[in-house]
């Protein structure tokens, strides 16, 4: 009782960490949360962890609560984010993070979660663009297995993603 009265944020946030796997819990300790006058804010790639955290005066979802995302997937996509900064582009986050770890299905569930409504795009076309997302992520892992790099060194290229357009598709209904 004295945590949730003085220390309401770090306390729902625990909470709701620990309650992680039983969705029925979360959904009934974010209404309280919300009651409380706590943002919760929604799943971000470029900002939650794998845990519920504060963040500012609101609760970040966690990655870790999202239907379909491990914690290795969740721990590849921190370090690689710890490395390049923020992700811009779906092709960036699929070339620089471990493709061992990082699937279809795992990026498809952060689309449908709302954790990649940072990056540029709607959620329709960088959910269309998936595929070939992960195709070039593929490709760009492999040559860096093989030690293959570009004509003067270094890793991945900011502008090299930046050049793949993604489609031109109508966005999602609110349905």
């Amino acid at each position: 009782a004295y945590l949730k009265a003085y220390y309401p944020l770090q306390f729902m946030s625990a909470l709701l960490t620990f309650e992680m796997g039983d969705t029925d819990k979360v959904v009934e300790y974010i209404d309280e949360a919300r009651q409380m006058g706590i943002d919760v804010l929604p799943p971000d790639i470029n900002s939650s962890d794998w845990s519920f955290t504060p963040d500012g005066d609101g609760i970040r979802f966690g990655l870790g609560a999202v239907k379909n995302v491990g914690q290795g997937a969740v721990e590849a996509i921190i370090a690689a984010r710890k490395d390049v900064g923020k992700f811009k582009t779906i092709f960036q986050l699929c070339e620089v993070v471990d493709v061992s770890v990082l699937n279809r299905r795992v990026v498809e569930s952060l689309v449908r979660a709302g954790a990649m409504d940072s990056l540029e795009g709607t959620r329709a076309q960088i959910f269309t663009a998936v595929e070939g997302a992960m195709e070039s992520g593929q490709r760009a892992w492999k040559d860096r297995q093989t030690g293959q790099t570009g004509l003067f060194g270094g890793g991945f290229d900011d502008e090299e993603a930046a050049e793949q357009p993604l489609p031109n598709v109508p966005d999602w209904t609110q349905q």
